[in-house]
C-alpha cells in the first residue's frame, strides 16, 4: 500500500470513529445537556488533532524548502524550474496553515472544513515537493 492510500485510509478511518462515536453519543441514555457536553468535548478534541496535525506539517513544509532551496542552486533548466514551481506552492500552503495556526490561537471560530481544507493543502504541498526533491 503506497503513502497516499494509507493517508486516505487513516482519514477514513478517523470519520468512521469519529461517526461512531457519535451514533453512540445520540444513542446513550443521556440528558440533552450532558450529550450537547459530550459533543462539544468530542468537537474540541477534533480540533486540537487536527492543529496538532497542521503544526507538524507546517514543520515539514519548512524543512523541505530549506533543502529544496539547497537542492535548488544546483540544478538547471526545466527541472529547477519544476522545483521553483513546487516551492511557490509549497509556501502558499504554509501561510494558508499559518494563518489557521494563528486563528485557532486566537480563539477565532476556526470551521472544521476551513481547517481540514488547510490540512489537505498542506499534505498535498508536501507531498508535490518531495517529488522534485528526489529528482
Amino acid at each position: 500500500m503506497g503513502k497516499p492510500n494509507a493517508k486516505k485510509w487513516a482519514i477514513g478511518a478517523l470519520l468512521a470513529v469519529l461517526i461512531g462515536y457519535v451514533a453512540g453519543i445520540l444513542t446513550a441514555p443521556k440528558s440533552g445537556k450532558e450529550t450537547r457536553q459530550d459533543l462539544k468535548d468530542a468537537a474540541s478534541r477534533a480540533m486540537q488533532e487536527g492543529e496538532k496535525e497542521l503544526k507538524m506539517l507546517h514543520t515539514q513544509m519548512t524543512q523541505l524548502l530549506d533543502q529544496a532551496r539547497e537542492k535548488a542552486t544546483t540544478l538547471k533548466g526545466t527541472t529547477q524550474k519544476q522545483l521553483q514551481a513546487a516551492m511557490e506552492k509549497t509556501l502558499i500552503a504554509k501561510e494558508k496553515a499559518r494563518e489557521m495556526l494563528s486563528a485557532l490561537h486566537e480563539g477565532n471560530d476556526a470551521d472544521d472544513e476551513d481547517l481540514r481544507a488547510a490540512i489537505d493543502e498542506a499534505n498535498r504541498a508536501v507531498e508535490h515537493l518531495k517529488v522534485y526533491m528526489q529528482k
